[in-house]
């Protein structure tokens, strides 16, 4: 465990058992790290909620017999707590999305048809694994705390090529790069952000072969999982097209 592991988890320890300067330097520190997960997972704000009720699980709940248990007991320091805490926070938005599911209208099979035929298009498919909610949670949040870790520079050429749809050739006059130099950066950076995904999903609890199913299961389905928005707001790409006119 390194030192900053090992600060976290006395951290942890000191709110788990009700220090109330504790808790209010976790909340200044962490707050912010948990509504950033929060957009991350959903840039509509319905995460927000999951994020402010799960203060009161970590605060601590009280048990039958009035002992305040507290949700930070569950913390062992082999991840940072920031991490800890997008992955807990990513685990109760998705326990939340099953639950809503659970309670939505059943749906009118015969209605269903009859739209999907006026359509043109297929009955509605199966629900989907339930562990896939979770890799896609997930994996929303690791990407979005890795391509907020690369240069700027490296957002611009990615957002350039990926939301903007730009050429490699127009990339490279934005970048005043080469074409060619333009496609091994981005291969570079694709690398790198699959190997800093892969730690991050690592450090989040999740083993090795459970990592591979993730990336499996999404490349098959990507479904919701949107990167244009990540890199949408991570560097101005909106710009880069004007530079060429």
């Amino acid at each position: 465990m390194n030192r900053s592991h090992a600060e976290d988890l006395e951290l942890a320890g000191r709110c788990a058992s009700g220090d109330p300067e504790a808790w209010d330097r976790f909340v200044l520190e962490f707050r912010p790290v948990l509504y950033r997960a929060a957009d991350a997972l959903d840039r509509h704000g319905g995460a927000r909620e999951v994020a402010d009720a799960l203060y009161a699980e970590l605060y601590g709940i009280r048990n039958a017999e009035g002992q305040r248990q507290s949700l930070f007991r569950y913390f062992q320091g082999r991840s940072s707590l920031a991490t800890w805490l997008r992955a807990v926070l990513a685990q109760r938005y998705v326990d939340r999305q099953r639950a809503q599911r659970r309670l939505a209208p059943l749906a009118d099979p015969d209605a269903d048809t009859v739209r999907a035929s006026i359509a043109g298009g297929a009955a509605r498919s199966p629900e989907p694994d339930p562990s896939r909610a979770r890799y896609v949670a997930l994996l929303r949040l690791a990407l979005a705390a890795v391509l907020g870790a690369l240069s700027p520079r490296e957002r611009l050429r990615l957002a350039c090529y990926y939301v903007q749809e730009l050429t490699l050739a127009e990339t490279g006059r934005v970048m005043q790069e080469h074409e060619a130099t333009v496609s091994r950066q981005l291969a570079r950076t694709r690398r790198a952000i699959r190997d800093d995904v892969e730690r991050w999903l690592e450090s989040a609890g999740l083993s090795r072969p459970q990592v591979a199913e993730c990336f499996a299961s999404l490349a098959a389905d990507p479904g919701p999982l949107d990167l244009k928005p990540l890199l949408r707001e991570a560097a101005p790409a909106e710009q880069a097209r004007e530079r060429l006119l």
